[in-house]
């Protein structure tokens, strides 16, 4: 009876460990690429195919073989299924692709920081993370929220909300 009790318990453990790691999983899996991102792509027993790639303006990686291959918007996990079947197409028998960004689009800071600038993405990054390593704030800024643009939508939002590649964050002047 020991035992199983005992048992029992390594297998909650076990799944309560397991739903932990989801959401971070869940957030890399939705990850939607975008211009600038470089992408490290693996295609199994295909060096010439493999290699790091930048996804341009237009959304589009160029590869060997297949051409120009429309990546901006989908997961890394959609990404390798269209880059699987157009390398099936007459290219290759059975292709395996794997991929995962190798460096994330840089984020944009504005207003009333002492470094405003373009910056390096870095996963869970918060806004006050970026307010770092733009100096810190001014003596004038609005500590309490902040604006940021995110796919052309702009909102607002709390110092330690996260952040993601791409956004522009504008920290306001405070009104005293």
């Amino acid at each position: 009876m020991k035992l199983l009790r005992g048992l029992v318990g390594a297998f909650a453990m076990i799944a309560f460990l397991a739903a932990a790691a989801l959401p971070a999983r869940a957030a890399e899996d939705m990850y939607a690429l975008g211009p600038d991102d470089v992408l490290e792509i693996v295609v199994y027993g295909e060096k010439e195919l493999s290699g790091n790639y930048r996804v341009g303006p237009d959304g589009a990686i160029a590869m060997p073989l297949i051409g120009e291959v429309h990546v901006g918007g989908m997961t890394a996990r959609a990404a390798e299924e269209s880059i699987e079947s157009k390398l099936a197409d007459g290219y290759l028998v059975a292709p395996s692709v794997t991929m995962q960004v190798k460096s994330a689009r840089p984020f944009y800071i504005m207003g009333e920081v002492k470094n405003p600038g373009s910056y390096s993405y870095a996963s869970n990054m918060t806004v006050l993370n970026a307010v770092a390593l733009a100096g810190g704030f001014t003596y004038r800024a609005s500590k309490d929220a902040v604006e940021v643009t995110r796919g052309g939508e702009e909102i607002k939002i709390p110092a330690e909300e996260k952040i993601a590649p791409g956004d522009v964050i504008t920290v306001n002047e405070r009104f005293f």
